[in-house]
């Protein structure tokens, strides 16, 4: 089974999903792993209410598990409004990776959703740097 999660991983990071920017976000948050160089930026615009994702975009360099989780968080966030991505966990993430990681490479796997998550909190009162807070 973990051979399938290892090609769904280099699946998105050669071919990610939602990768670019985009010209006039909502929401936008850039943040970097200084252990490892990793740096993902998420760009994310709301529908008319300004609650629900109606597009999503990411950029940045990293190593492929950093890639393709920004990848496939990208696609779990299309239509799901600020409370329900707020209430996303590290579980979700890891989940959606599908193999156990150490913890050098658990970092790189939840850049992405720290950078969704203070985008989210408009950078105010948002989910602590431990992540077993998320």
């Amino acid at each position: 089974m973990d051979d399938f999660y290892r090609e769904e991983i280099l699946e998105h990071y050669t071919h990610p999903h939602n990768y670019g920017t985009l010209e006039h976000p909502d929401i936008s948050h850039e943040e970097n792993n200084p252990l490892c160089g990793d740096r993902i930026r998420f760009d994310i615009e709301l529908d008319g209410d300004g609650q629900t994702v109606e597009d999503v975009r990411f950029s940045g360099v990293g190593c492929a598990i950093s890639k393709a989780s920004a990848s496939m968080l990208s696609d779990l966030l299309l239509g799901r409004t600020l409370d329900e991505i707020k209430d996303l966990t590290k579980e979700d993430v890891l989940d959606e990776i599908g193999i156990d990681l150490g913890p050098v490479r658990l970092k790189c796997a939840l850049l992405p959703l720290k950078v969704v998550k203070a985008g989210a909190y408009g950078l105010a009162g948002g989910p602590d740097e431990d992540e077993d807070d998320w």
